[in-house]
């Protein structure tokens, strides 16, 4: 019995986080604690358990006496999320070129040719998906405690937003995918190949790929400050 709730709530954990990051749910919105019981066939102590983990790992916010709300996409979260990206990345896929192992060299490559057949099936979900495990892979080489955690929450919000980049329906981002998929063979090539300047560079000319798009997809018309650069401080009076 112990091992059928077990399962159940495993279940329930990759099902939530893939209706997040398919944005099946939506940000800021609350989970129904009921329904997901009922439908899960589970009690709520280990509901309970599920949430937290979800709130550990960014997906959630737990709100007391509120419940658990997904993760809200704020103009303030998205442009940390902007900022923020590049450095990550590149920081990562450094440390991955310097410390993969063979076997995560051959995870990536089986995850890149998943990620070819999403490319040519167009199938936005599995294409937003397979591309965050893609990148889930190179932090999981970096084996750096302090970045995979925030690399991990980077994914959550880069695969809401990339859903609009994936959708075969955008013909006009069709060139752009093509190279977006290129790149992770170039990023396998340069792991394999020990190569951390390349990588890094590769990473911050993947993500140059498509922040522009994802920049036009979450920045409403009337918000006129860049996603990607911080605030200037007010000038004082009497400042030259």
């Amino acid at each position: 019995m112990a091992d059928a709730s077990k399962s159940r709530k495993q279940t329930c954990l990759e099902d939530i986080k893939r209706r997040i990051l398919t944005l099946d749910v939506e940000p800021g919105a609350y989970l129904d604690e009921t329904e997901l019981a009922e439908n899960y066939a589970l009690s709520r102590p280990p509901l309970r358990e599920v949430f937290n983990q979800l709130a550990g790992e960014g997906f959630v916010v737990l709100h007391k006496n509120r419940g658990a709300q997904v993760s809200p996409m704020t103009h303030k979260s998205l442009r940390n999320f902007f900022i923020a990206a590049p450095m990550i990345y590149a920081a990562v896929s450094r440390l991955a070129a310097e410390n993969a192992t063979t076997a995560q060299i051959e995870k990536l490559k089986e995850t890149q040719a998943e990620f070819r057949r999403a490319i040519d099936d167009g199938d936005t979900f599995r294409r937003a998906l397979v591309n965050q495990r893609f990148h889930e892979i190179i932090g999981e080489m970096s084996d750096n405690e302090f970045l995979l955690p925030s690399l991990r929450r980077l994914m959550i919000d880069h695969t809401r937003i990339s859903m609009s980049f994936y959708n075969p329906r955008n013909q006009t981002l069709a060139e752009q995918r093509s190279i977006a998929a290129d790149h992770h063979d170039q990023f396998i090539h340069h792991i394999e190949n020990a190569d951390p300047d390349a990588a890094a560079q590769l990473a911050l000319d993947h993500w140059e790929l498509s922040r522009a798009e994802l920049e036009s997809f979450v920045t409403p018309i009337s918000i006129e400050m860049p996603l990607g650069s911080a605030p200037h401080a007010p000038r004082q009076k009497g400042a030259s």
